[in-house]
């Protein structure tokens, strides 16, 4: 190693130390930040709570002139800016939420140079203003967060995010350009690199497996009643539910507020004040539950969420990962989990079908609604399947995997196995019955109410009471049917047409039909569930609590969310630790020299009291 890369080594290690508190990389960090400090461009795929914002900090603040973070949500810029100004690091952003003459002084000061980081959203890389600074600044980096909405293909697309490269090549001299994400299979990360025009990237993918996150699916005869005692399991831990739609939102906040729960709520029809009010509320653990549709995902920093519940099933299964990788972002253990209903795949049906973006075409638009059909198919696999759901998540994602974690939800869970192959040949043959009465195959709501031999209207009309095929699982119960039907489709034997929703039947189908093929199926027995996210018990559980209370008493003097201050992760490391120094208490995971002089009598006062030391 040459004098030089000696030197930017130790450089990088001591701004990982005095600004961070860490002593030590994580997994593919260094190998990043190593080609940002060269003038390379990087790609970097890491999962949620891995640790991406390190990988284009540390080159910020070695870099000379100023680094630009492209970032899609206003949250996500606050939550950064408020920790780097928290850690000693000069930074700022230009969004909405600035008074014009706040972005005229914010604007001035960048031009000055007073900033090493600055957050803008990509709709402000058109503006007249900030294009004329940028083009008088060196701007050594520009880091694209949430680089997958580059992407039409992936479910967060952003037009916007379209005019990055062309706004970098305009540039007096062309930065390093560094693109982020958590989630992206192998044809969204092609996409990263052709539409940010990235020159032969560095790329790195760890892996999307989060080993501290537990994975649930329960199918409840009551969600209201079954999230209401999730949530009583866990009212001293701060969480998210997730909702499908705005209605179901409101509905379910005051459902939990009449129930004593203190939850707030967040979707796109509040105004701007009373969403910027509600999130505050959860920032700062005035509200304990966050209550939200899809607009408060991606982006949220809130390190101490130890619970994400999703009410209703999302539309893919990457939505479903950036969403339940909000939990546990500290590295703590924490739940996800889904309430799932068989009507929850018609309103996300409902939802592709009425979401798309006025900037595509005819023809891409009809693209864009298969991929998402054949997403949403996927998300409806992990819902049913009885395998393991961290695999499944893994095997989707393209990640090698064990065949079992032996900690998710369908892997604790008991199953006995029942012969459905006379089932399945009815199933199968009464499709094949409907689309040669019709000349088209149905979908499955349609099919399963022949097979249970409904009086329903469109059934009499369409003369499907006639089949011979007609009420042939009439003694199942509409669930049960339901179950074999996508039981079928998930092992291959019907597949939906993406456009249309009609099941048809594969190939595959002719071995149970015709040649005897033997059709088994795992039916849970018992469900299995963690009584209570993320316990994080220390070495010393009442000196966590102790250390708990005066990092509030902090985070309200400084008016910052508490998770701010130190993450639960620090207090847990430093109840373990005990510290009596400052030199003890800067070895504590997530202790920099910055915050450390902020904030380390304070803790020291509070760990030698409950040492009865005073």
């Amino acid at each position: 190693m040459d004098l030089e890369n000696r030197e930017t080594a130790e450089k990088k290690y001591e701004v990982l130390r005095r600004y961070f508190g860490y002593t030590a990389f994580r997994n593919g960090q260094e190998t990043i930040v190593d080609a940002l400090l060269a003038g390379r461009d990087a790609l970097c795929v890491m999962p949620t709570g891995a640790g991406k914002s390190i990988c284009y900090q540390i080159p910020a603040l070695l870099l000379p002139g100023v680094t630009l973070v492209i970032s899609p949500l206003i949250s996500l810029m606050q939550d950064q800016v408020e920790s780097l100004t928290q850690a000693g690091v000069r930074a700022a952003y230009l969004n909405s939420t600035l008074t014009p003459a706040q972005y005229a002084r914010a604007l001035r000061n960048m031009a000055e140079g007073a900033y090493k980081i600055v957050y803008v959203a990509p709709e402000r890389l058109s503006t007249e203003g900030f294009r004329a600074v940028c083009e008088k600044l060196p701007i050594s980096l520009v880091a694209v967060d949430e680089a997958h909405c580059v992407s039409q293909w992936g479910q967060d697309f952003r037009p916007d995010y379209l005019r990055i490269a062309a706004f970098v090549e305009a540039l007096a001299s062309r930065p390093a350009v560094g693109a982020f994400t958590a989630t992206a299979t192998k044809a969204v990360r092609a996409d990263m690199a052709s539409l940010l025009a990235l020159q032969d990237p560095v790329c790195v993918t760890t892996g999307f497996d989060r080993p501290n996150l537990y994975f649930g699916v329960q199918t409840p005869h009551s969600k209201p009643l079954a999230l209401l005692e999730l949530l009583e399991a866990r009212r001293d831990r701060c969480g998210i539910v997730y909702c499908a739609t705005r209605a179901a939102v409101e509905r379910v906040c005051q459902s939990l507020q009449d129930a004593g729960i203190p939850a707030t709520r967040y979707h796109a029809g509040l105004d701007e004040e009373e969403r910027r009010r509600n999130q505050d509320d959860f920032q700062f653990d005035r509200r304990t539950v966050m209550v939200a549709t899809n607009a408060f995902g991606m982006g949220i920093d809130k390190s101490n969420v130890s619970y994400v519940i999703h009410y209703n099933m999302p539309k893919s299964l990457e939505a479903y990962y950036q969403e339940a990788g909000r939990a546990g972002r500290d590295g703590e253990p924490a739940d996800c989990i889904l309430l799932f209903a068989p009507a929850d795949v018609e309103t996300a049906r409902f939802l592709i079908d009425n979401g798309g973006s006025d900037a595509l075409s005819e023809e891409e638009a009809a693209l864009v609604r298969r991929r998402d059909m054949e997403r949403l198919q996927a998300m409806v696999g992990y819902c049913r399947t009885a395998k393991c759901l961290r695999g499944y998540i893994l095997d989707y994602f393209g990640q090698p995997h064990a065949d079992a974690c032996g900690s998710c939800g369908n892997c604790r869970a008991k199953y006995r196995v029942e012969d459905i192959t006379t089932h399945a040949q009815m199933i199968l043959s009464c499709a094949v019955r409907i689309r040669d009465a019709l000349g088209y195959g149905v979908g499955k709501t349609l099919l399963i109410q022949v097979l249970r031999g409904s009086r329903d209207q469109r059934v009499l009309q369409l003369r499907l009471d006639k089949l011979p095929t007609y009420g042939l699982l009439a003694e199942l119960p509409e669930s049960a049917v339901r179950a074999r039907v996508e039981y079928l489709e998930m092992e291959g034997y019907l597949k939906t047409d993406p456009d249309h929703g009609a099941l048809l039947l594969t190939p595959q189908a002719r071995e149970v039909l015709f040649r005897g093929k033997t059709l088994t199926m795992p039916v849970r027995i018992e469900q299995e569930e963690r009584a209570k996210a993320g316990a994080l018990p220390p070495a010393d559980a009442d000196l966590f609590q102790a250390l708990r209370a005066t990092r509030a008493q902090i985070a309200r003097r400084r008016g910052v969310p508490a998770y701010v201050v130190f993450s639960d992760a620090t207090l847990t490391d430093m109840a373990r630790r005990a510290p009596r120094t400052m030199a003890d208490f800067l070895e504590v995971s997530g202790v920099g020299q910055t915050k450390a002089r902020q904030y380390g009598e304070a803790f020291l006062e509070t760990i030698a009291a409950h040492a009865g030391e005073k």
